[in-house]
């Protein structure tokens, strides 16, 4: 395998798609491409974009002079696969097939793996995905839902997570695999997971609606009330999932996800806002708490990363409720460009095994 040259990294987002240029650890170009809401909305599947956001990618690449023939591996966001343990793998047929067919749900994050696969097939060079949202490496006794037809599932942003974890570990002067952790992402969507030595034994499912409310999800509620609350309400199972994943959480009780507006409102003390900010942070630190207990109090750190900062309203309200449990680290940002580029330079160097899915 070439051990040499370039990787590009692929991130696609709702509205946009984040490309990275690694040399080594060393990251040379960084660019987020928006994509017009409008031009988007002509596709009537996620999946329909693949030929304009990777069109639209090559182009900027071509307009910024970075030369793709120097490129030695592509590396795009991992999507909605089966169920996997944590790593690099190889992006493959099967791979494409259940990400193209949305054969285990549809998300944004299902174009990364087959864009990168389309650049990577037009320079013969491989590509791969590293943690994707479904790496499940959950212990048999945190997947009993308490309904026997029902199994708590693993889908979080595990990239981040295991890359906060390996910082906070640096931070800590120790390997990732000795220490155990509880690692917050906060972004749209909230995931709060339990790290025992460098496996992730349990977390929240963001995407069905574990854990606190988000932006626009619900997170957990009272689910009687809910279905009594839906039958009156909804008529289609898309209008339940639009109340839970869409118009719920900050949306709901603010009627804004503008954070500008929710830090003007935080500015001049209005009640409301201020309530629910606060009734945010009560519920992140209380899921915090829970996680605790799955690693029986032996706790060497709490780790925040995502849209967080030290001095903000809800980090503040957050820290005050969970110092005690143990040592708080907040890195902010999202770091899965790193994360992604240091999967695959693993490989190429021979220090972890590439993959196979399934």
């Amino acid at each position: 395998m070439q051990t040499n040259g370039r990787i590009l990294v692929v991130q696609p987002e709702l509205y946009a798609t984040t490309i990275g240029v690694f040399e080594h650890e060393r990251l040379l170009y960084k660019q987020t491409i928006q994509h017009n809401e409008e031009e988007l909305s002509k596709f009537t599947r996620i999946m329909d974009q693949v030929a304009y956001r990777k069109q639209t990618l090559l182009h900027q690449l071509d307009l910024d002079g970075i030369n793709i023939s120097k490129f030695s591996a592509v590396c795009g966001r991992g999507g909605l696969l089966q169920p996997i343990t944590g790593g690099t793998y190889a992006i493959n047929d099967k791979m494409l097939y259940d990400l193209k067919t949305a054969s285990y749900g549809e998300h944004v994050s299902n174009l990364g793996a087959v864009i990168a696969d389309g650049i990577a097939k037009g320079l013969n060079i491989p590509a791969y995905i590293v943690d994707p949202p479904v790496v499940d490496e959950m212990q048999s006794i945190a997947r009993i839902s308490g309904i026997p037809e029902i199994e708590r599932k693993s889908i979080f942003h595990a990239l981040n997570h295991r890359q906060a974890g390996r910082l906070a570990s640096k931070r800590l002067g120790k390997n990732y695999n000795e220490l155990n952790l509880i690692v917050i992402h906060i972004a749209r969507g909230i995931t709060i997971g339990a790290h025992k030595k460098g496996k992730i034994i349990d977390v929240t499912n963001g995407l069905e609606g574990e854990g606190p409310f988000t932006v626009d999800r619900s997170g957990g509620i009272p689910i009687g009330r809910f279905l009594r609350y839906g039958i009156d309400k909804f008529d289609q199972i898309e209008d339940w999932e639009q109340k839970l994943i869409k118009q719920s959480g900050l949306k709901g009780y603010l009627h804004t996800e503008d954070p500008k507006v929710i830090q003007f409102n935080l500015l001049k003390k209005d009640p409301w806002t201020m309530e629910i900010m606060q009734a945010l942070a009560y519920q992140i630190a209380k899921e915090i708490g829970s996680m605790s207990t799955v690693l029986h109090g032996e706790v060497d750190g709490i780790v925040f990363t995502g849209n967080v900062e030290d001095d903000d309203f809800v980090m503040k309200e957050v820290i005050t409720r969970i110092n005690w449990i143990a040592d708080v680290m907040v890195f902010p940002g999202n770091n899965e460009l790193e994360a992604m580029n240091e999967g695959v330079l693993q490989v190429i160097r021979g220090e972890i095994p590439v993959k196979v899915y399934p």
